[in-house]
């Protein structure tokens, strides 16, 4: 067995992984405020979490693609003829996965709920600096950072907008007989976030795989992303949400704002619809995590702005601004260290 093909099967392995962790790191985005309102036990939301991702996943490739050509330039590896070059392409794609793992980890001990996108997209564009691979900076900030600042902007905003009209509608109505029919509602509005971190999320593995593949000489550039992938894909963000991530969830469901389910409900469909305008629309690779958070702080300010803890939601900030530039750099060590060893 060659060397290329070795490094494939690790990247696939490891790229499942980083799935998988992807899964229990942002389950809390589409199952905390659904739980933390009692719409869902934290059973039920997880399973109910799964099976949305594991369909949400199947419904489109457009924010695999831009993951699989647009962060990194592929193409020299894609035809290389020699197994050495295709082993060091997939070297890159290695490390980057690593370097994202690396951070998701720390940031899940931590109960802060960071981007796992941006981790993964930090550390492939660490990891082709490193190597001196061309890193398509124009589709990085047109499909990374610009969706990076707008999405949390939109979620915000139009979940504080909806949250008003919201309760100008129920100004007349009966708090506990409305508060039972939104917590109906929010399981609704949770599953449909579910779905939309499944079209997102685990699409960027699919990325990733394809990348690996392309560089070690099984697909082009152009072919489409093949169906075992998405299977693979699928299957391991599910598994990994169906693990659960409490720490994560008591953040988000809690220490941001007190949740009732008309604040829940509005948040989870307001997310849920910026997600799936960026994975059909835009393309875009945007964080679940950025989206959801800044959703439940719209939703918070509509009762005044002290209601939002803005302590946590500090910390929260620090940790998106981090992610690009430290899973990149953990990254760049981890090809660095991988480049070192194959020379010896």
């Amino acid at each position: 067995m060659d060397t290329s093909l070795i490094l494939v099967i690790c990247v696939v392995i490891i790229a499942l992984a980083f799935d998988f962790t992807n899964g229990f790191h942002d389950a809390a985005n589409a199952i905390a405020t659904s739980i933390s309102t009692r719409a869902w036990s934290p059973r039920q939301a997880l399973a109910v979490a799964a099976v949305m991702n594991l369909l949400g996943a199947m419904l489109g490739t457009e924010v695999a693609k831009t993951i699989g050509s647009g962060i990194i330039d592929m193409s020299s590896y894609a035809t290389a003829v020699s197994h050495a070059q295709r082993a060091h392409g997939l070297l890159i794609v290695l490390a980057g996965l690593l370097g994202a793992i690396t951070w998701n980890l720390i940031t899940w001990y931590f109960g802060l709920p960071s981007s796992s996108s941006h981790a993964l997209i930090g550390g492939l564009a660490g990891a082709g600096l490193a190597a001196g691979v061309v890193v398509n900076w124009g589709t990085i900030t047109s499909h990374v950072l610009i969706p990076m600042v707008v999405s949390p902007a939109v979620g915000f905003t139009c979940a504080y907008l909806l949250m008003n009209l919201l309760l100008l509608a129920m100004r007349r109505a009966t708090y506990h007989p409305a508060m039972r029919k939104l917590r109906v509602a929010q399981k609704f509005s949770s599953a449909a976030l579910a779905l939309g971190h499944g079209l997102q999320d685990a699409q960027k593995t699919m990325g990733v795989i394809f990348i690996a593949l392309v560089a070690g000489g099984h697909n082009s550039l152009e072919d489409p992303i093949p169906f075992w992938v998405k299977i693979a894909a699928a299957s391991a963000i599910a598994l990994g949400t169906f693990t659960g991530g409490f720490r994560i969830m008591k953040t988000l469901g809690s220490k941001v704002i007190h949740v009732d389910p008309a604040n829940g409900f509005v948040s989870e469909t307001v997310a849920a619809l910026v997600l799936y305008f960026t994975a059909f629309v835009w393309h875009a690779p945007i964080s679940t995590t950025h989206t959801v958070t800044t959703a439940i702080m719209g939703v918070g300010a509509t009762r005044r702005l002290s209601a939002v803890r803005w302590g946590t939601a500090g910390d929260i900030v620090v940790a998106w601004v981090l992610t690009l530039p430290a899973s990149a750099t953990v990254a760049a060590v981890v090809y660095l260290i991988l480049e070192f060893a194959t020379r010896i």
